[in-house]
């Protein structure tokens, strides 16, 4: 990281403290954001894990997509995991839902299965200093079923995409934040600070 960026990290439900927690530890400030007016400023922005519906019903109610679509077109980093990815994905299935559509990727909700069969495993991830095995875990994760062409798939698992990038926009199927490994919330902040 060059400068210290200033991330937010979307708090109206859902894992957002501990995003917080690992952004901080490498050096960034952090704002949760609850209102338009705390996405004033930012450098970037993390949509952490939750319930989607409820984080939607959330943007909705606090006037919140307007200016999210605001940080978007002005090239803010936006980071979505898990719930985070199904609100930034242009299309949702199972069941369809509304969403913000700034990565042209489909999202199929809960599609490696519910709680109970939530799980950890080993990735290969290359995020510009060659491969690195990378721990991931999976908790009623959705999948990308489709990726357009302006998308490039950044980790693989049993073949699939899930973590892919297009431009400014970031997302993953998997919580990076509750592993101890910041390479992911590392590769996002040097891409905050460099807005």
């Amino acid at each position: 990281m060059t400068a210290a960026p200033l991330v937010g990290v979307l708090a109206l439900q859902g894992g957002f403290a501990a995003h917080a927690r690992v952004l901080r530890s490498l050096g960034a400030e952090v704002r949760e954001v609850r209102t338009p007016s705390d996405l004033e400023g930012l450098d970037g922005l993390v949509m952490p894990g939750g319930e989607s519906t409820t984080m939607s019903l959330g943007i909705e109610r606090e006037g919140l997509a307007e200016p999210l679509r605001a940080l978007h077109a002005d090239g803010k980093p936006i980071f979505g995991t898990c719930a985070g990815l199904i609100l930034l994905a242009r299309d949702v299935e199972s069941p369809q839902q509304r969403s913000l559509g700034f990565i042209d990727i489909t999202a199929e909700r809960n599609a490696y299965g519910r709680q109970k069969e939530s799980f950890e495993t080993e990735v290969t991830a290359d995020l510009g200093s060659g491969p690195a095995p990378l721990k991931v875990i999976f908790i009623r994760a959705p999948r990308i079923r489709r990726m357009g062409p302006a998308v490039t798939p950044l980790v693989e698992h049993g073949g699939e995409c899930v973590m892919a990038r297009e431009g400014s926009v970031l997302v993953a199927s998997f919580h990076p934040e509750l592993t101890d490994d910041p390479t992911i919330h590392r590769y996002f902040a040097d891409m905050a600070s460099s807005t």
